[in-house]
């Protein structure tokens, strides 16, 4: 359930809410925002609902909100108001869509700062790519590892582009964490716990990509393991599901923008190139997402996309990336958005 506390609510009356709800063995989360305080009280099935009353006459109450989906943190009944959190100058979550571009993977210094540069100039915010590639052979390239970080982070260093990169396993969130702005949480680990828990205690923002076969609700709960170490800071990726369909990579879900927009309050991106995996179908379904409402979009661009080390197929050259970017902000204006500025 949630607690909305009265505007004027008083820090001890907030104070003996939690108390309260720790004596009742439920967990306390709390969400403060610019007008007034929500606390969430967490417990297992409808543990929590059957203690309403014990809270609607406590002083400050305002009123209290049963939440009956699986998934309580990420649910819109818990935040009624959009989440938004920076990672480095950028804001996501706001009117204003980020866009994160970049190589799949770091191959070298000289390709990842051209890339990144090439980005910038054409409106990307955020710099994606990756030093430790999960592959389905073992004989692909997995990546640089932490010499791929060392480039990142230098890059950055260059450009100022905030950076966002996988992480695979529990053990290499710390490492990990102390080169990247953003950590991300692949399709292959969406339900990977322990992965989930570890970047959840890392307390930096983290990206978390649908699995290939899970459904939404599965998604938002693999958010729900994040945010019940009162880590806020997620944001959600459409990047297409596995279906009966051949034509493209995947399936794009178009519908899952709206839906959770509608049933969550996180942050929601789309992966327009994973969704197709041919850079021919990137930009119109950039668009679509766009058109359907994603806070942003996470899009590969190589300067050589057919000497990539990995999914050169769906990458993007630098000046079809631009004119992405050119197609996209009309879309956004259409709907009452614009793109983020670039710092």
């Amino acid at each position: 359930m949630v607690i909305v506390m009265h505007a004027n609510a008083a820090p001890e009356d907030i104070q003996a809410v939690v108390a309260r709800i720790e004596e009742l063995g439920l967990k306390p989360h709390l969400s403060t925002g610019s007008e007034r305080t929500i606390i969430g009280a967490i417990g297992e099935g409808t543990v929590a609902s059957q203690y309403m009353q014990h809270f609607i006459v406590l002083p400050g109450v305002d009123r209290v909100i049963p939440i009956s989906r699986p998934y309580k943190l990420a649910s819109r009944e818990f935040s009624a108001c959009d989440t938004q959190f920076k990672v480095g100058d950028v804001t996501l979550g706001s009117n204003q869509i980020v866009l994160i571009a970049g190589p799949c993977s770091v191959e070298s210094r000289t390709q990842t700062l051209e890339v990144a540069h090439a980005i910038k100039e054409a409106g990307a915010n955020m710099l994606r790519g990756g030093a430790y590639k999960p592959r389905s052979s073992p004989y692909s390239f997995q990546g640089l590892g932490q010499a791929g970080l060392e480039i990142l982070a230098d890059v950055r260093a260059e450009t100022g582009l905030p950076i966002v990169t996988e992480v695979m396993a529990p053990e290499m969130v710390p490492l990990v964490a102390s080169f990247a702005d953003m950590l991300q949480i692949g399709a292959r680990n969406m339900q990977n716990y322990p992965l989930l828990n570890a970047v959840g205690e890392s307390q930096r923002p983290v990206l978390l990509k649908r699995g290939l076969s899970a459904t939404i609700e599965e998604l938002l709960m693999a958010a729900e393991y994040v945010l019940s170490h009162g880590n806020r800071q997620v944001a959600l990726c459409e990047r297409g599901i596995r279906t009966f369909e051949t034509a493209t990579r995947n399936t794009t879900d178009i519908n899952a923008i709206p839906v959770l927009k509608a049933q969550s309050h996180l942050p929601i991106f789309l992966d327009p190139s994973h969704s197709t995996g041919n850079w021919q179908y990137v930009g119109a379904v950039a668009r679509a997402g766009i058109a359907a409402g994603a806070d942003g979009l996470i899009v590969e661009v190589h300067m050589h996309p057919e000497r990539a080390l990995s999914d050169g197929g769906q990458s993007l050259k630098p000046e079809r990336f631009a004119e992405m970017v050119r197609q996209v902000r009309l879309i956004a204006e259409a709907v009452g958005r614009e793109l983020t500025p670039v710092s």
